[in-house]
């Protein structure tokens, strides 16, 4: 089994790479959103806003990571190829390095050929943050860092937890990872009622985080960029968020481009002071998003090899 499993990540992560995210095509975090809405709906009014939160966690495990068990299991039993094509395809909609490319793309080239009104819609997609105060450069900064934030987030930590767990750990993760993206807030609404949700996310991501670091210093030094640099400003900087995962990636990213990141957001019409990551030698620029690409792709390929030297290793001591 571990052969089969092995076989349709690898066939998961062609896909990534080769389809991305087409639009109008079904998608399991889709359905996860789905469910957890469902899910807040019926929770959120309990007095007990704590309480609502762990049960929207274990809901939400039980069915988004549950489900995916169940169907791998049952496909195991059909044939060895259809778990094969199944394990393909959830650990193919657990990545996200195209799509993310893609997107960040997008404002790439927005911000050359169209206008900042266009360049702030553009990066509204793919940030939580409120666009419309920033400026060329505020733009550039927030797609960069969107790119070194789901560097790990949407590729190293979902193959992490496929290379222990095969295409079930990967569910597992985005289902997670998911709800902190949908109700991990620190506002009035959620402040009680997401906290579990936020917590088993840092959780989950705290050795991905810093692995994705590691491996995107390496990637520096493969695509012949600053590492040198990134390894210091990841040293001095990836405390400097009040996530403990955030800051590791955003500060190789920040060093490996010698620009600075991050620093005061606007969220919901209100200033949020952040520290700067990185050191301000160079002023950020439009080729700043293309340059963060080969980081991503570059980390995603690290990633992947350790994962078949992992299964290796398990292959031969079993």
């Amino acid at each position: 089994m571990l052969l089969y499993d092995t076989l349709a990540l690898l066939l998961g992560f062609g896909l990534d790479l080769l389809l991305g995210d087409p639009q109008g095509w079904p998608h399991l975090v889709r359905y996860y959103g789905k469910v957890i809405e469902g899910l807040e709906k019926l929770l959120y009014p309990m007095s007990n806003k704590r309480l609502g939160g762990v049960l929207l966690v274990i809901g939400t495990l039980i069915l988004c990571a549950g489900i995916p068990v169940a169907v791998l299991w049952l496909a195991w039993k059909v044939s060895p190829w259809c778990y094969v094509a199944i394990g393909a395809l959830l650990s193919w909609q657990c990545l996200a390095a195209r799509s993310l490319r893609v997107e960040s793309l997008r404002v790439y080239e927005v911000l050359k050929a169209g206008t900042l009104a266009e360049a702030q819609q553009a990066v509204g997609m793919i940030v939580g943050r409120d666009t419309a105060v920033l400026d060329e450069a505020g733009v550039t900064r927030a797609a960069v860092e969107t790119v070194a934030e789901n560097t790990s987030d949407g590729e190293v930590a979902p193959l992490f937890y496929m290379m222990l767990l095969g295409p079930a750990g990967g569910c597992f993760y985005k289902a997670v990872n998911t709800m902190d993206s949908m109700v991990g807030y620190r506002n009035e609404r959620y402040e009680r009622f997401g906290t579990c949700a936020a917590r088993l996310d840092d959780v989950m991501n705290y050795i991905p985080a810093r692995l994705s670091a590691l491996l995107m210093i390496a990637a520096a030094a493969l695509c012949r960029k600053d590492a040198k640099n990134a390894w210091r400003i990841w040293r001095r900087d990836r405390r400097k968020h009040a996530s403990p995962n955030s800051a590791q990636t955003e500060s190789v990213m920040a060093g490996t481009l010698r620009v600075r990141l991050a620093g005061d957001a606007v969220y919901g019409g209100v200033v949020h002071k952040k520290p700067y990551i990185g050191d301000d030698l160079r002023p950020i620029e439009a080729e700043d998003i293309r340059r963060s690409h080969a980081l991503l792709y570059g980390t995603a390929w690290l990633m992947l090899l350790l994962t078949l030297l992992e299964r290796m290793c398990l292959y031969a001591a079993l």
